[in-house]
């Protein structure tokens, strides 16, 4: 067996990073840029108001003192002349500040009485302008390769007056669950030896929210005739291949044989976790293939661990920092640790990251309220309340 992090090097530097095309705002939420992305034009594009109020030459708004007010300026409207001395311009938020006006006088302080206005004690010292290309200027970088554009991107990059971008090509996934113990959700009773197949569901939506495009997800009996031609058609049409079950060395655990016409070239076969000891990954030619454990905790604890920077390289962004695991305060005592990096599975509390009573790898309820992983290190101390770990978003 090999450590986690020597496990998910070998596996992100297999990984290629696929193709570029073009995507707009509208199809771009959640893709890896293929490219710096640089602003096209200055934000704000010229001196603005921050405030609804009066646009003034400071020297000269005495308080007390009337200004004549000789135009106004709204969002998209300017004022076309200049401000001189006893001036005043009525002016709203997000108007481009009139040529000869230094400052907005918040609407707050002033009397106004036709075309005059003057002003109470207490305005400034802000003068409540936002400067030209104070935001950024054409021509500066605002977003990198390989970055993902979370929805807050996509306001920049709006805001940039860019419509479209290069994002690097959504990977296909196809995931096979093997077993024939089990069946499909929904008719598993029907049977007394059947057991609903759940970890492809939980694994195909990781993978979806990681920005894949599922192809495929099919559940297959432990047959040999019966896998090989579905490993085959998932290196052919997808680009990474996720096998679930079938990770060990007994006569039914197939998920290796079943690849044998594909070439895999296997990078790792066991890694030193739990759960998902059996976890491992190989390459078919320039397709990712992904074995993850049978039991439904372990598939999803692993595909957390594994997956998730998996399809983030092969989008061209970081893979580790996927996996970045943040400290945090430990909610309930945990035991100290054996042989293997333990992941624990844990709820986010008001007083920290409560860890799971059942930690079991086949242990669905615990699963499904857990959202954090709790990384505890070979031979680590047992760990109290209040201590502070580290520890995944899962």
């Amino acid at each position: 067996m090999i450590s986690y992090d020597d496990a998910l090097a070998l596996m992100l530097d297999a990984a290629p990073v696929l193709a570029a095309e073009t995507g707009t705002l509208d199809t771009a939420a959640g893709r890896y840029l293929a490219h710096d992305i640089r602003a096209a034009i200055d934000a704000p594009r010229a001196d603005v108001s921050a405030m609804d109020g009066y646009a003034v030459r400071l020297d000269n708004a005495e308080p007390g003192e009337w200004l004549t007010v000789v135009g106004e300026a709204a969002a998209g409207v300017p004022f076309q002349d200049r401000i001189g001395s006893g001036e005043a311009a009525r002016i709203f938020t997000g108007a481009f500040v009139p040529h000869g006006a230094d400052c907005v006088i918040m609407q707050e302080y002033a009397q106004r009485e036709g075309a005059r206005v003057r002003f109470a004690e207490g305005f400034g010292p802000d003068r409540h302008i936002r400067s030209k290309a104070g935001d950024f200027a054409a021509g500066d970088t605002l977003l990198q390769k390989g970055q993902r554009l979370v929805p807050r991107a996509l306001v920049a990059l709006a805001g940039a007056d860019l419509a479209e971008m290069d994002l690097i090509r959504q990977p296909r996934i196809a995931v096979i669950a093997t077993g024939s113990e089990l069946e499909k959700p929904g008719i598993a009773h029907r049977s007394p030896y059947s057991l609903p197949e759940s970890a492809s569901y939980g694994v195909a939506a990781l993978a979806q929210a990681c920005g894949a495009i599922l192809i495929d997800r099919v559940q297959a009996p432990d047959d040999l005739d019966t896998l090989a031609p579905l490993a085959q058609n998932g290196v052919e049409n997808a680009d990474c291949v996720v096998v679930i079950g079938g990770a060990s060395v007994g006569d039914y655990d197939l998920a290796r044989p079943m690849f044998a016409g594909t070439g895999l070239d296997e990078k790792f076969s066991r890694v030193a976790v739990k759960p998902g000891k059996p976890v491992w990954f190989g390459m078919a030619g320039s397709k990712p293939v992904l074995g993850l454990p049978g039991n439904p905790t372990s598939a999803m604890v692993t595909a957390r661990l594994f997956l998730a920077p998996l399809l983030a390289a092969l989008q061209g962004g970081d893979g580790a920092g996927a996996v970045r695991f943040l400290p945090q305060i430990l909610a309930g005592d945990l035991p100290a640790n054996g042989s293997r990096e333990t992941f624990v599975r844990a709820r986010a509390t008001e007083d920290g990251l409560l860890p799971a009573g059942n930690q079991e790898s086949g242990a669905q309820a615990p699963l499904a309220a857990s959202d954090w992983l709790i990384r505890r290190s070979i031979g680590a101390a047992a760990a109290r309340k209040g201590d502070i770990v580290r520890a995944l978003r899962f």
